[in-house]
């Protein structure tokens, strides 16, 4: 099965594809994902914090795939689609657009399974994301910061070298592959009532969201999303994609629109997207490293910020969240926090 999208822009395409993911049955290939990509991604420690959940009134279990390899729940979805690719499809490499989470995991997949890696960044991406793709040995092409120039340079890229195109979201394997880390969670510390993460293209919701209501039909699926970037929630509550127009969040992350597939899943199965203030993520940025000792990136934050400031909706529930990633230096992370008193 490729792992390329169809074009979307087109809104011919819409009823086709619609019919196309109908078919799937994402449970299972959320299962089969997890074998597949056993030998390669770690199952990362899940842990609470006695502090915290005094603090809060709630008892929340995090999943710490910030300790993941490549720093974040996307080597997951990057190491799924890239072990997925038949042969002939994988002798040309693979390409990505993105501002550094996926970048590096795709960089590193590709590097496990022997093939190259094209990685188009914007000028403006963290300096600690674009040194993992380096380290990994992605080759870089850099554009400027607009969802116009990236998908223009990857556009001009993947003609040059015949590379398949590796979506950072809205892609099933992608999807199947991220959702393994809630699939772990819930297997190690559930039963929950919630299941948190952020969102941003949506496709660590989409896959969490999948494994949730199998296994547990009850349980609410709820994400955070940064004030200041809230297409998603913007999305959910109106019935379409919204897109996101230049949003100005330390959540960079998070500053994608939703992706078509992703929308449709989020649409079935989540519950509810709550959004918080840029001081409230930096704030949860603090709680979780002085509370619970772990290094969260802005992104990474968010669901927690939501916690604090909706803390009814989450009174004496038993939580699950994912950490979806820690690249973040000690020097970026003094200076995002230095506000919070």
């Amino acid at each position: 099965m490729t792992n390329t999208i169809p074009d979307f822009n087109k809104k011919v395409h819409l009823w086709v594809y619609l019919f196309y993911t109908l078919q799937m049955d994402y449970f299972q290939d959320i299962l089969k994902a997890r074998e597949r990509i056993a030998l390669f991604a770690e199952e990362t420690p899940v842990i609470t914090s006695q502090s915290l959940n005094r603090m809060l009134d709630a008892e929340i279990w995090f999943k710490l795939e910030n300790q993941q390899k490549a720093g974040a729940f996307k080597f997951r979805g990057a190491t799924n689609a890239v072990q997925n690719l038949n042969d002939q499809e994988a002798q040309k490499g693979v390409a990505t657009h993105s501002s550094g989470n996926h970048a590096a995991a795709l960089a590193l997949a590709a590097k496990n399974r022997g093939i190259p890696a094209y990685i188009v960044m914007p000028e403006n991406a963290p300096e600690i994301k674009v040194e993992n793709v380096k380290r990994f040995g992605g080759e870089i092409t850099f554009c400027e910061p607009t969802l116009k120039a990236r998908e223009d340079t990857l556009k001009t890229v993947v003609q040059n070298t015949g590379a398949t195109f590796i979506p950072p979201y809205d892609c099933y394997d992608v999807i199947c592959g991220q959702g393994t880390a809630a699939l772990e969670l819930i297997e190690t510390a559930g039963p929950f009532d919630i299941l948190m993460t952020p969102v941003g293209g949506g496709g660590l919701l989409s896959g969490s969201a999948v494994v949730a209501k199998n296994l547990s039909p009850g349980i609410r699926v709820i994400a955070g999303e940064p004030l200041e970037a809230d297409d998603a929630c913007r999305s959910l509550k109106e019935g379409k994609i919204i897109p996101s127009e230049n949003p100005q969040t330390i959540a960079d992350g998070l500053k994608t629109s939703l992706g078509c597939l992703n929308f449709e899943i989020i649409s079935q199965y989540v519950d509810e997207i709550l959004t918080c203030t840029e001081q409230s993520i930096r704030a949860a940025m603090v709680l979780l490293r002085k509370q619970a000792g772990i290094m969260a990136e802005p992104s990474s934050a968010v669901p927690l910020a939501a916690i604090t400031e909706n803390r009814e909706v989450f009174r004496r529930k038993r939580i699950g969240m994912i950490i979806s990633g820690g690249n973040i230096s000690e020097a970026m992370f003094r200076k995002i926090t230095t506000e919070v008193g």
